[in-house]
């Protein structure tokens, strides 16, 4: 075997690693996880050759001259053993590149090389070495854009990722087009390369509003925003992370960054921050990296050609002009140019790739000569930027020059879109009566073959995009072209997406699924109803657009946003919109969230009611079922539980006409809530299990459709209500199955709804334990995501688990402060429980007189509104008081106490009559009425066929004994 280079032999322990290889010169020998591999002597040769000098270009006379010092060979055998090295470092395979060919000069090894003393690790990156850990959030949101080869940076890469060993904020400073965004995205895989899934990636170029910035960044981590504060849900979120915040282009947002990244960093110490920006944030506690130019020569007259190629800024341009035109040869001459180009472009990565791109299609010589005519460094621009700022516009003067007067009318025009765009958007957006859409399309391709404009193939919806610095580029030589022509454009563009909203689909399947794919398109539909609502723009096109939008805001959970654009509409409904289904969809939409972000409020119930009669009028039955079932669902939350059964019944009507199976689901899971809640449970079981018959699976389409998902309240309605017929067993089967749906639903207001209904079980039936880690659960979730009344819900909650647990301590406080917090917002569905564990902490308390007032205010309360299904549990509460109160007047006890479970046995609620059964049979105790209370245990016993580990059966069965021990 021929021996290696001398240069590798100063060190006889010395390794190099990369990837999951090691080569140790002195021994010959090339590792692949510390395994061994077999490779001829060139081969190895070649690899050795190629690390000593790692990113530069050995000319193919150097590696033959090195490889093969003894013999003469052609370039033939290079080619062959070059390719047999590749095959066994799997060169290409899976992302891996090793070895990267320079069309006409040579070869260069590119994959970044760690040196290792003897004994060490192979691996460069060790995962130990960067402490991110985070895989809470889905992978496919706000993941890292792929990475390109960085030429010259990799100091730059390594700095920067060894300052982000420990979470801080670390901003990349550098001017338009040096390249912080493909470095930023370096640093984010080679930290995801030891800790997947531990970085998140966000592009502000699509935020224009600085108050979106706060939801831009709850979106790259999948977090719905549904609240008025949508930065008090991210630091909620952000809080227990360890995770690095990757934000791109903040320069045009830059106090709103700065202000916001403190913020994240003061409430999320763990949660590191990386920026790019072309001005430091100057918020507290940064570091800043400022990112210089390529290198270049300033002086090319005694460089040869490999001296030259050594420099980043010339093999950028190479490597650019080759990927262009594979067939591009290069001669010395051409290298002398193309440093000259580079020098004059101040090693500025992105002008240098746009000449390149140039030079794909002219060549070399001509691309030079027009530089040296059209465009010089000198030039001078707004006096107080920087100069490089300059520079930047003067590349984009030189381009734009070069275009036909056609290709830039196109690119001007292509300043309308915010973020990325189709290119059945740009075809029909950018043409006119002057220019039909195919002529369009193919100049929007020679604009992407010249550079100017970004092609991924990847998503259509998403196939092309402006660069951030050229679209600001493009939007003054648009402004230069008259208000004429930008309002023509304007309205063009917000037609469009008002109409590729109004296809989404009719069924929520089509819908969710469409909705789902126009994610990246939120920043031309925003930017397209701020025009439509704005001084310039077209009312009339402004509220069916507003309309249009409210099923991709949903989908999202934007339900602020959607707010905002509803109510901005429902205010132009006199330009001919009253009574159509545009106005339909809007009051629908505005209704449904006003009631989650704003509370039950009267103008939630009037959207929601003007809806109603729109759909009555046009006769469409399924847009009557989705109305009626959000109205049943409003009066239930304001606790006027008849309204809620008339709603519910009219659903029962308007189900049997529609004749689906899906349909008469809805209506009888609407039904049937209604009738646990009024208190006949009988006939509540009958329509909860009729519903569930005719039910397919919970579905996040159908969930975004209604608003919330009935399935899995007609699950949480059935586990209520056989709890209270004496099925205590199959309620918590029930339970434990629907908050596990509602969980897979991935959808806040569901599963808190899922929560609320589930902890009430666990607190009757006295699974104190499962209490205690669902109101975690849900105390959480209700916060994080600001959701009001569930938070206020949760303080009354942890009140009636410390009650039922015999101990008062602070659960009083808790309850009346819950109770105030929910009266204030019109959430009364769970006012009653609530007073209900007040009566029985005030009398744990000894505060009879007040337990007594509360008890005779609660069921006053529930006879007036319906609210029946707790009445005969209030009455045994009162007869309790009574009882402390006036123990000598046993007849008042003892007929609250018939009077409850005659009531209970009236509603189907066996778990009421036993409670007053024993409460009753207790009393009879006192009273040496032994036989009678032992037949009315004896009957409870009776009846009893499951739950025996409850609590109040284990009661039931302690009192059996004291009766039977007599």
């Amino acid at each position: 075997m021929e021996s290696a280079p001398d240069d590798l032999h100063e060190s006889p322990s010395l390794r190099f690693a990369f990837g999951p290889f090691c080569v140790t010169p002195n021994k010959r020998l090339l590792t692949k996880n510390d395994l061994p591999l077999e490779i001829g002597g060139r081969a190895l040769d070649l690899l050795i050759a190629l690390i000593e000098q790692p990113g530069r270009v050995l000319s193919k006379r150097d590696l033959i001259k090195k490889v093969w010092s003894d013999i003469v060979v052609e370039e033939g055998s290079l080619r062959f053993h070059m390719t047999g090295l590749r095959r066994i470092l799997g060169d290409g395979e899976e992302g891996a590149r090793y070895i990267s060919t320079q069309v006409g000069v040579g070869y260069a090894f590119v994959a970044p090389i760690v040196r290792l003393p003897s004994g060490r690790s192979a691996q460069p990156f060790p995962p130990s070495a960067v402490r991110w850990q985070s895989k809470r959030f889905s992978s496919s949101v706000g993941s890292l854009p792929p990475r390109t080869r960085l030429i010259g940076r990799e100091a730059d890469v390594q700095l920067v990722v060894d300052r982000l060993q420990e979470p801080r904020l670390f901003t990349i400073v550098g001017a338009g087009g040096v390249g912080k965004t493909s470095l930023a995205i370096e640093v984010g895989h080679r930290i995801c390369d030891a800790n997947p899934d531990c970085v998140r990636f966000v592009d502000l170029a699509q935020v224009e509003d600085p108050l979106l910035v706060p939801s831009a960044l709850a979106g790259s981590l999948d977090i719905p925003v549904q609240a008025e504060d949508p930065m008090f849900v991210l630091l909620a979120h952000l809080q227990e992370q360890n995770l690095l915040l990757v934000i791109d282009n903040c320069e045009h947002l830059i106090d709103a960054v700065s202000a916001i990244v403190e913020r994240i960093r003061e409430a999320a110490p763990q949660v590191g921050v990386l920026a790019t920006s072309r001005e430091p944030l100057r918020a507290r506690d940064e570091q800043v990296h400022w990112l210089s130019p390529l290198d270049f020569p300033s002086d090319t007259q005694d460089l040869s050609v490999q001296e030259l190629l050594a420099f980043p800024a010339i093999e950028l341009f190479v490597e650019r002009a080759s990927s262009g035109n594979a067939a591009l040869a290069l001669e010395a001459d051409n290298t002398q140019m193309i440093a000259d180009i580079c020098r004059r472009l101040e090693g500025m990565a992105l002008p240098i790739e746009l000449a390149a791109m140039r030079v794909a299609a002219h060549g070399v010589p001509a691309t030079h000569a027009l530089l040296g005519e059209r465009f010089s460094l000198g030039w001078a621009g707004r006096r107080t930027a920087l100069p490089r700022h300059q520079t930047l516009r003067a590349m984009l003067d030189w381009s734009y020059n070069l275009l036909s007067a056609e290709e830039s009318l196109v690119f001007d025009r292509l300043a309308i879109f915010v973020g990325p765009f189709s290119l059945d958007a740009a075809s029909q957006i950018v043409a006119d009566a002057g220019l039909d859409s195919i002529t369009a399309a193919a100049l929007l391709d020679e604009l992407a073959a010249k550079g100017l404009v970004t092609v991924d193939p990847g998503d259509p919806m998403a196939a092309y995009r402006l660069l951030e610095m050229t679209r600001a580029y493009a939007r003054e030589k648009l402004a230069e072209r008259g208000d004429a022509e930008v309002h023509a454009l304007a309205f063009r563009h917000a037609a469009f997406y008002m109409d590729l909203l109004g296809h989404l689909g009719t069924s929520p399947g089509e819908i969710f699924q469409n909705s789902a794919k126009l994610g990246s398109q939120l920043g031309n539909i925003r930017s397209a109803l701020e025009w439509s609502f704005g001084p310039q723009g077209d009312p009339g096109l402004a509220l069916p657009l507003a309309a249009a939008s409210a099923q991709l805001f949903l989908h999202f959970s934007l339900l602020v946003e959607c707010r905002t654009w509803c109510s901005r509409a429902t205010e132009l409904l006199e330009l001919g919109y009253f009574g159509t289904p545009t106005e339909m969809e809007l009051q629908a939409a505005l209704g449904l969230v006003q009631m989650f972000t704003q509370g039950n409020s009267e103008l939630a119930e009037k959207a929601l009611l003007r809806a109603l009669d729109i759909a009555v009028a046009l006769g469409d039955r399924s847009s009557q079922l989705r109305l009626l079932g959000r109205l049943q669902i409003f009066y239930e939350r304001i606790g006027d539980f008849p309204s809620s059964l008339a709603w519910a019944e009219q659903a029962v009507e308007v189900g049997n006409l529609i004749g689906k199976p899906e349909a008469i689901a809805v209506a009888a899971s609407l039904a049937g809530i209604s009738h646990h809640l009024l208190g006949n449970q009988t006939l509540a079981r009958q329509e909860l299990e009729l519903s569930l018959r005719n039910s397919v699976p919970a579905q996040r389409s159908d969930t975004i459709h209604y608003g919330f998902d009935h399935r899995n309240r007609t699950g949480l309605g059935l586990a209520r209500t056989l709890w209270l017929m004496g099925f205590p067993d199959q309620a918590r089967c029930w339970a434990e199955r629907v908050e596990a749906e509602a969980a897979a639903l991935d959808h806040a207001v569901t599963h808190c709804i899922a929560l609320v209904w589930t902890l009430c079980i666990h607190v009757w039936t006295g699974d104190l334990d499962k209490a205690t880690a669902g109101l975690k659960t849900f105390t959480r979730i209700a916060e994080t995501n600001a959701l009001g009344p569930y938070a206020a819900a949760a303080i009354g909650i942890r009140g009636a688990i410390a009650i039922r647990s015999g101990l008062a301590g602070d659960a009083v406080a808790l309850l009346e402060e819950s109770l105030a917090r929910l009266h204030g917002m019109r959430y009364e569905l769970l006012t009653t429980s609530f007073e209900i564990s007040l009566a029985e902490g005030l009398v744990l308390n000894g505060q009879h007189e007040k337990a007594l007032k509360q008890a005779n205010s609660t069921i006053e309360h529930c006879r007036k509104s319906g609210d029946a299904f707790a009445l005969p549990e209030l009455l045994r509460i009162k007869a309790d008081v009574l009882r402390i109160l006036t123990p000598d007047d046993i007849n008042a006890v003892e007929t609250l106490l018939d009077e409850s479970i005659t009531m209970a046995r009236q509603q189907g609620a066996r778990a009421w009559e036993l409670r007053a059964s024993m409460d009753l049979a207790r009393g009879w105790l006192d009273q040496s009425r032994t036989p009678e209370a032992k037949a009315l245990l004896k009957a409870c016993r009776d009846q009893a066929t499951e739950g025996f580990d409850t609590l109040d059966l284990r009661q039931l069965e302690t009192l059996w004994e004291r009766v039977v021990d007599r």
